[in-house]
């Protein structure tokens, strides 16, 4: 018990940390999101990526098409569970998976829905001289936390359905969560979807989701690993 209050201590400060470091060094329409976004902009103001096949098809789409595969098999075998014996001492684990990534995936796109924040493509306009300027004033855009990045992102609650039984996996989940988020999320900034700072909030919230329900069920998952030890 005294490992796990350490564990919740410190995503305390690391939530409480990374929440300022969002805030103040990478607020939404800063410098650094500026910064990454201008490379994607030809002379005129278009984003030139935004119908890009690999970008718009692929990774908006097919690998979006993927992640909810994956997350249909977990809910199927949820099911499964209360009909096959061998399934059963799982259910836990996949239900969990299933629910709690639905739910991050949730609160963000109900974050984005009642956001002020407008995408870059519908901030970017043509002046008389041929150039582009960006208009801040763009309200009502639906556009933050990035919707797209947190089906990548809400992989991560995989860490915490195996954490205290299969470390391995667990940070397979991990990885696997921050990397497809981050790729994700930078394909669309590249397309002129969404700055940096969208997708690195979209993060934040994905985990504060999965820290908030691993405590509430922290002893669940405890019993869950010592049924597991006893039975085998």
């Amino acid at each position: 018990m005294n490992q796990q209050k350490h564990f919740f201590q410190l995503q305390l400060i690391f939530l409480t940390i990374s929440f300022f470091i969002l805030l103040f060094v990478f607020p939404v329409g800063g410098k650094i999101d500026m910064y990454l976004i201008q490379p994607w902009i030809d002379s005129t103001g278009q984003f030139f990526n935004r119908e890009n096949w690999y970008l718009e098809r692929l990774n908006h789409q097919i690998v979006k098409d993927i992640i909810t595969a994956v997350y249909i098999i977990f809910f199927g075998l949820w099911l499964a569970s209360f009909k096959v014996e061998k399934l059963k001492i799982y259910r836990w684990q996949y239900g969990y998976m299933f629910f709690v990534s639905m739910i991050g995936s949730g609160v963000v796109g109900l974050l984005k829905s009642q956001s002020a924040h407008a995408c870059p493509w519908n901030m970017v306009h043509p002046n008389s001289l041929g150039g582009y300027i960006w208009d801040f004033t763009a309200k009502h855009g639906h556009c933050f936390p990035g919707g797209h990045a947190s089906a990548g992102f809400i992989i991560m609650t995989g860490y915490f359905v195996y954490r205290l039984e299969q470390p391995k996996r667990a940070y397979f989940y991990l990885i696997a969560g921050i990397l497809l988020g981050f790729m994700m999320g930078w394909a669309q900034m590249m397309r002129g979807a969404h700055f940096l700072s969208h997708n690195l909030w979209t993060g934040w919230v994905v985990w504060a989701v999965n820290i908030l329900f691993y405590a509430i069920c922290i002893h669940r998952f405890e019993f869950e690993k010592q049924l597991k030890q006893e039975l085998s």
